[in-house]
C-alpha cells in the first residue's frame, strides 16, 4: 500500500496529533487565560477524529480492514469499535473536568493536550499489528498520564500518584520490552502475523518465557491481579476527572490490544496463553470482590470494582472465540457507560465550602438530599454488581454465555459465584445512600453538564439499554470478526 493510502488509514491519529500540537502552542501563548477555550477545541477535535473514523468504517474499499506502513498498523472494525469508545470516554472526561480543577484554581490548558496525546496512544495500541507500534503507542498513552496522575503539584496525594505511576509503569514497561526482544529473539520479526506462523509449533522455554513477559506488562495495563497494585492508590491520588478517565479509555484500550496481542501473535498456542489469562481472570475477580469490601473511600472502591470488572472481561478474551472476544467488546460498552456515570457523581459529592467528598460514610442520608443523585449512584451501583434487570447484567451473561459454549463451565461457574461476592459491596454502597442516618455532608451544589452526563449515563445502563441490543451487538460481532 502506497504512503497516500497509509496516511488516510491513520487518519484519525494524524488529525489528533496536528490538533494537539496546535492546541500546545495556543496554550504556550496564552498560559491559563485560554483553559476553556482549549478544552472546547479539544472535545471538537475528538469529535472530528470520531467522523473520520466512521468514515473509514463505512469506506467500502476497507470493508475487510486494510494495513498501513508495510503492516505496522491495521485499520479494521476491532480498532474502530475500541476507538470509538476510547474518544468517548475522553469527551466525557474533558467535559467534567474544567469545573472540577477551576473550583480550586488549578486548571490549565496544558491538561486537554495531555489527554489528547494519550487518546493518540491508544489509538494506535488498538490498531497495532507489530511490537513496534505497540511499544510507542503505550508510552505515549503512559507518558502522558503520568503526569495527569499528577496534575495537580501543590496536592501530596496527587504528586505520590504521579510517582507511583511512573515507578510501577517503568518496571511493567521493562517487562514488556525485554518479553518482546525475547519473542522477537525466537520469531526473528516484530510483526504479530510473522510471530504467529513462526511460533505455531512447539512452544520452547525461551519463547514462553517472552510470552509471559508481554502479558504480565500488558496484564499491568489493565490493571489485573496480581499487577493491579498500583490501581487503588493512583486512583484515589489522582484528581477525580483523571482517575474517571484511567478507569475507563486506557482500560478499553489495553483490553482490546491484549485481545490483539493474543489471537493475532500467539494464537495458535492457546494452550500457552489460556490457563494464563483464565488464572488472571479469577484472581482479578475474586481480589476485586474481597478487597473492595473494607474500602472506606469511594474511589478506592471504585478501583477494586475495575479490577473486578478486568475479570470479567478476560473471561470472554479467555474462551479464544468469536463469540468470547464479541461478548468481551459489548461488556467493554457497558462498563465504560457504568465507570463513568460512577465516577462523575463522584464529582457531585461537595460540602459546603466546594471541596470534594469522597468518604462512603459522606454519602449517608443521600437519598434525603440530592435524591435524583442518589437514584443515579443506586442504578449505577446496581448495575455494576449484575443485578437484573440493569444493563450491566447482559454484559456478564454475554461473557458467562461465551465461555460456556467454548467448554469452559467451570470458569463460568467460579466467576458466578465471585459476582455475588462482589456484589455485597455495591449494595453495601445503597445501604449507606438510602438508609443510613444523614451525615448531611453532600450539600445541593449540581452542575447542569454533569447532571446530564449523570442521567443520560443512567438511562444507558438502566433496562432501557436492551433497547440498544440490536444495534450494539452486530458491530461487537464485526470487530470479534475481524481479528478472526
Amino acid at each position: 500500500m502506497n504512503l497516500a493510502s497509509s496516511l488516510w488509514l491513520v487518519s484519525p491519529e494524524l488529525f489528533l496529533s496536528v490538533s494537539s500540537l496546535i492546541l500546545l502552542l495556543v496554550s504556550a501563548w496564552s498560559q491559563e487565560k485560554a483553559a476553556r477555550l482549549i478544552t472546547i477545541l479539544a472535545v471538537a477535535a475528538l469529535f472530528g477524529a470520531s467522523t473520520l473514523l466512521m468514515a473509514l468504517s463505512h469506506n467500502p474499499d476497507f470493508k475487510g480492514g486494510a494495513d498501513a506502513f508495510d503492516g505496522l498498523y491495521r485499520m479494521d472494525a476491532f480498532g474502530s469499535t475500541a476507538k470509538f469508545l476510547i474518544y468517548l470516554a475522553a469527551i466525557l472526561s474533558l467535559i467534567v473536568a474544567p469545573r472540577f480543577f477551576q473550583d480550586g484554581g488549578k486548571y490549565r490548558s496544558e491538561y486537554p493536550v495531555l489527554i489528547l496525546f494519550a487518546t493518540i496512544g491508544m489509538g494506535m495500541m488498538v490498531s497495532a499489528t507489530d511490537m513496534m507500534t505497540l511499544y510507542i503507542g503505550l508510552e505515549l498513552n503512559s507518558l502522558s498520564a503520568y503526569v495527569l496522575a499528577s496534575f495537580i503539584r501543590t496536592d501530596i496525594r496527587s504528586s505520590e500518584a504521579g510517582l507511583k505511576y511512573f515507578v510501577l509503569g517503568a518496571l511493567a514497561s521493562g517487562m514488556l520490552l525485554f518479553g518482546i526482544s525475547l519473542v522477537y529473539g525466537f520469531a526473528g520479526s516484530t510483526s504479530f502475523a510473522v510471530i504467529g506462523e513462526t511460533l505455531s509449533g512447539d512452544l520452547s522455554t525461551g519463547p514462553l518465557i517472552g510470552l509471559v513477559l508481554v502479558l504480565s506488562g500488558l496484564a499491568f495495563k489493565i490493571s489485573a491481579v496480581p499487577f493491579h497494585m498500583w490501581t487503588p492508590d493512583v486512583y484515589e491520588g489522582a484528581p477525580t476527572p483523571v482517575s474517571a478517565f484511567f478507569a475507563s479509555a486506557p482500560k478499553v484500550a489495553a483490553v482490546a490490544l491484549t485481545a490483539r496481542v493474543i489471537i493475532d501473535a500467539f494464537g495458535g498456542q492457546t494452550s500457552a496463553w489460556q490457563q494464563i489469562i483464565v488464572f488472571v481472570a479469577l484472581a482479578s475477580i475474586i481480589l476485586g470482590a474481597v478487597a473492595a469490601i473494607g474500602q472506606q473511600n469511594i474511589k478506592r472502591l471504585l478501583a477494586y470494582s475495575s479490577i473486578n470488572n478486568v475479570g470479567f472481561l478476560l473471561i470472554g478474551l479467555a474462551t479464544g472465540t468469536a463469540q468470547g472476544i464479541s461478548a468481551m467488546m459489548f461488556y467493554l460498552a457497558i462498563y465504560v457507560a457504568m465507570t463513568l456515570g460512577s465516577f462523575i457523581c463522584v464529582l457531585e459529592m461537595r460540602d459546603r465550602d466546594g471541596k470534594p467528598l469522597e468518604s462512603l460514610a459522606s454519602l449517608a442520608g443521600l437519598s434525603q438530599t440530592r435524591p435524583g443523585l442518589a437514584a443515579a449512584f443506586a442504578v449505577f451501583m446496581f448495575s455494576l454488581a449484575g443485578i437484573p434487570p440493569l444493563f450491566g447484567f447482559w454484559g456478564k451473561f454475554l461473557v458467562f454465555d461465551a465461555a460456556v459454549a467454548a467448554g469452559m463451565l467451570p470458569l463460568a461457574v467460579i466467576g458466578i459465584a465471585a459476582s455475588v461476592i462482589g456484589a455485597f459491596y455495591y449494595i453495601k454502597v445503597v445501604k449507606i445512600i438510602y438508609f443510613d442516618e444523614p451525615a448531611n455532608e453532600v450539600v445541593v451544589t449540581g452542575h447542569k453538564a454533569e447532571n446530564i452526563l449523570i442521567a443520560l449515563l443512567a438511562l444507558i445502563v438502566s433496562p432501557l439499554g436492551y433497547l440498544a441490543i440490536p444495534f450494539v451487538a452486530p458491530i461487537t460481532a464485526a470487530a470479534a470478526g475481524a481479528l478472526f
